[in-house]
């Protein structure tokens, strides 16, 4: 099995290559994993096309859902970009902002990073930035922002609790987040879940969705509430570089899920954080 180094590793490698590839490659794979499909159409990723602040050249079709339709976002917030990639949300963000706000990046891929600044560059945007670092561990003061987003990112990252906490440290009390991701409702195939392809693609680092929800109850949010669900559909022809014919029959048939959640959660403020009476100072 991999250590938490060794697939840290995968997925920044795997994303490197990414930065490269044309939007049309990510579109047709799982996550941009490079085991594309000869049935053209988006299996992960939402339509950004119509949303203020969208920048083609930052879209690499990776995401798997809206979290920054999502995040309530309002003029003069802090808000953080986990996996910023070539910074399709960051930009997206930075319209709801506005100037008066700030926008901070943070990914741990070196191409994404470089990609993400040459497009701010472009837009000429002085209140967009990206950080190189990884979101267990964020180059990032506690308590500094209003709102996170982050679009299909956690399920790459081993220690989903650590990023949790995390989030919870960064945020300001009565700050939220707003994040996309996916997630299972049954047990996936071993040939799935033990795929290092699909694991940088999104599918087999996912775990399941009540785990991840309990993840989120654990680091310490509250009024947590999932805002948009769909099932994520992955083609034969994909999942025939892992499965037999008959092991992809018996899969569709087990009735496990594959399913892409946008999820909102708040930090407590101090005083809703208080255990009982007399526990603030």
């Amino acid at each position: 099995m991999s250590t938490d180094k060794e697939l840290r590793e995968l997925v920044k490698q795997k994303y490197s290559e990414i930065a490269l590839q044309s939007k049309e490659n990510n579109q047709a794979s799982c996550c941009g994993s490079s085991c594309c499909s000869t049935e053209v159409y988006n299996i992960m990723s939402d339509d950004y096309s119509e949303l203020e602040g969208y920048n083609a050249d930052a879209d690499l079709g990776l995401g798997c859902g809206l979290p920054t339709a999502f995040a309530a976002i309002k003029k003069g917030d802090v808000v953080i970009d986990l996996g910023s990639g070539a910074g399709n949300d960051a930009f997206i963000a930075r319209a709801e902002t506005g100037e008066t706000g700030k926008v901070i990046g943070i990914d741990f891929t070196p191409a994404m990073i470089d990609k993400a600044r040459e497009n701010a560059e472009k837009l000429s945007f002085h209140n967009v930035e990206f950080r190189q670092g990884d979101i267990e561990a964020m180059p990032v003061s506690a308590n500094v922002a209003d709102v996170i987003v982050s679009n299909c990112v956690l399920n790459l990252v081993p220690n989903k609790a650590g990023v949790f906490e995390e989030i919870f440290r960064v945020l300001k009390p009565g700050g939220h987040f707003s994040i996309s991701d996916i997630v299972l409702e049954g047990e996936l195939p071993a040939g799935i879940q033990s795929a290092a392809e699909m694991y940088a693609g999104c599918v087999s680092g996912a775990i399941q969705k009540q785990d991840y929800l309990g993840l989120i109850d654990a680091a310490g949010f509250t009024a947590v509430v999932i805002q948009k669900q769909k099932p994520i559909i992955v083609p034969d022809d994909i999942l025939g570089n892992y499965l037999s014919a008959e092991q992809i029959a018996a899969f569709r048939s087990s009735g496990t899920g594959i399913h892409s959640i946008t999820v909102y959660a708040e930090k407590p403020t101090e005083a809703a954080a208080c255990c009982a009476p007399g526990c603030c100072s």
